[in-house]
C-alpha cells in the first residue's frame, strides 16, 4: 500500500499521539502511511509487554488483515479451549468454548497477548515515527490554530493536532473536557488482575469460580507461562477511596473473598504478593462529542466499552483506522474529526451495549441468577442452544456491524 501523493491533505500535518498501548500505536501507523509528522508520547518507559490476552474479531480483524499483520499474530495465538463454571463449593458445573460465550468465530478471531499486539504494532513504527517514552502532558494549549504543549519533561513543542488515546482515565481528556466523572459510566464491578505460577496444570483454558456478585478466575495460556489471576465483585458505589492505596486495594479485595474453597485462599495470597497488582472499576466512557477544537480521542479515551464487553482493543483498532482515514480526506481538521465519529459512534455505540445486555453467565449478581446459569450449564445442548440464540448471536452482529471504508489514500 503507498503513500498517498505529495497533494495529499494530510502531507506534512503534525500530530501528536498521547498513548502507545493498542490505538495508539495503531493510529500512528496510518497517519504515517498517510504522510503525517508523527510523535507519540508514552508515559511508561518502554511499550508495555505481557498481559493478559485480548480478542481481535470481526471487523477490527480486517483492520489488521490491511496492516499485513495477520501472519505474525496468528503465530501469537492463544487458542484458548475452554471456559470452565464452578458452583460455589468448587465443583464443576459446565464448560463452554470461548466462541459460545462471546460470539465470535473459531478459526477466525485471533487471541493474542497485549503485549504481542502491541509489539506487532510497535515495531514497524520504531524506526518511522518519533516515540518519548517516560513522558506525559503536563498542559494543552489549543489556540485555534496550533496546540501548544508543555510535557512533564519539561519539553515544550507545537503541533497541529493532539489525540488523546491514553486509555479509560485519559489525562488528555481531562485536560481538554475536564474532569472525568461527567463521562464515566460505572457498571457496578470492582476487580483486581494479577499474575502467578502455574501451578494447577491449567493450559489454554479458563476456570471461573462464582458466587452471588463474586468471581475468582484462573485464565492460563501455555503451561509453562504464569496464570492470570482475577477477582472480581459488585459494589454499590465506586471505592474511590481505594485507587491511590495499593494496600487499601488488597485488604478491599480480601475482605471479599473469605471463602476456604477451590483456590479461592492461593489468589487472595498471590494478590498480596504480586508485583503487577491492576485493580480498577468495571466503567464506560460516554461522551457527548469524541473531539473539542484540534484535540479528538480515540480509543477508551473517546468510547470504553468495559471488559465485559471483550471488544475494546478490537474497537480500538478499528476506530484508528477511521480516524486517519477520515483526517487524511480531509483539509479541515474538524470535518475530519465530526465525519469519524458519525462513522464510528455506532459501532462503538453497539460493542459498548453488549457489557450491559447480559453478562450473567461470567458474572451472576443474584442467587436466582446463579442458579439459573448453573442448571444451563449442566445441560450441554440447552446451553448451545441458549449461547446460539442469544448473547453469543448479538456478540457476533457487534462485532461486524461496520464496514470498512476503501479510503481514497490507501486505494
Amino acid at each position: 500500500m503507498p503513500p498517498p501523493p505529495p497533494s495529499s491533505p494530510a502531507t506534512r500535518r503534525r500530530v501528536l499521539i498521547s498513548g502507545a498501548s493498542i490505538s495508539g500505536p495503531a493510529l500512528a501507523y496510518w497517519l504515517d502511511r498517510y504522510g503525517f509528522e508523527v510523535t507519540v508520547v508514552e508515559k511508561a518507559a518502554a511499550v508495555r509487554g505481557g498481559g493478559y490476552a485480548i480478542d481481535i474479531r470481526g471487523t477490527a480483524r480486517d483492520v489488521v488483515d490491511r496492516m499485513g499483520l495477520l501472519p505474525r499474530l496468528r503465530e501469537a495465538h492463544v487458542d484458548s479451549q475452554r471456559i470452565t463454571f464452578l458452583d460455589a463449593a468448587g465443583e464443576t458445573v459446565g464448560s463452554l468454548r470461548p466462541e459460545q460465550l462471546t460470539g465470535g468465530e473459531a478459526g477466525l478471531d485471533l487471541e493474542v497477548r497485549r503485549g504481542d499486539l502491541a509489539d506487532a504494532l510497535y515495531t514497524p513504527l520504531r524506526d518511522r515515527v518519533e516515540f518519548l517514552f517516560d513522558d506525559s502532558i503536563a498542559t494543552l494549549d489549543d489556540d485555534g490554530d496550533t496546540v501548544h504543549i508543555v510535557f512533564d519533561s519539561g519539553t515544550r513543542r507545537t503541533f497541529d493536532l493532539v489525540v488523546g488515546a491514553d486509555g479509560l482515565h485519559s489525562n488528555t481528556r481531562r485536560l481538554a473536557l475536564g474532569p472525568e466523572e461527567p463521562f464515566h459510566r460505572y457498571l457496578g464491578h470492582v476487580f483486581a488482575g494479577f499474575t502467578l505460577p502455574n501451578e494447577f496444570g491449567l493450559a489454554h483454558e479458563a476456570v471461573i469460580w462464582s458466587e452471588p456478585g463474586r468471581g475468582a478466575v484462573l485464565y492460563a495460556h501455555e503451561p509453562s507461562a504464569p496464570v492470570h489471576g482475577f477477582l472480581t465483585f459488585t459494589r454499590e458505589t465506586p471505592p474511590f477511596d481505594a485507587f491511590r492505596d495499593p494496600r487499601a486495594q488488597r485488604d478491599l479485595v480480601a475482605a471479599h473473598f473469605p471463602e476456604q474453597v477451590w483456590h479461592v485462599p492461593r489468589l487472595v495470597e498471590a494478590m498480596g504478593e504480586a508485583d503487577d497488582l491492576f485493580f480498577d472499576i468495571v466503567s464506560q466512557i460516554h461522551l457527548p462529542a469524541w473531539s473539542h477544537g484540534r484535540v479528538v480521542l480515540a480509543g477508551d479515551a473517546a468510547h470504553a466499552t468495559s471488559f465485559l464487553s471483550g471488544q475494546g482493543s478490537s474497537v480500538a483498532l478499528v476506530g484508528a483506522y477511521v480516524l486517519a482515514g477520515e483526517l487524511a480526506g480531509h483539509t479541515d481538521h474538524a470535518e475530519a474529526f465530526a465525519a469519524y465519529e458519525h462513522r464510528m459512534r455506532p459501532f462503538a455505540e453497539r460493542n459498548q451495549a453488549l457489557a450491559t445486555s447480559g453478562g450473567t453467565m461470567v458474572t451472576p449478581t443474584t442467587r436466582e441468577q446463579l442458579d439459573a446459569r448453573n442448571a444451563l450449564l449442566r445441560d450441554p445442548q440447552a446451553a448451545q442452544e441458549a449461547m446460539a440464540t442469544a448473547g453469543a448471536e448479538q456478540g457476533r452482529a457487534a462485532h461486524s456491524s461496520l464496514a470498512l471504508p476503501d479510503y481514497p489514500a490507501t486505494a
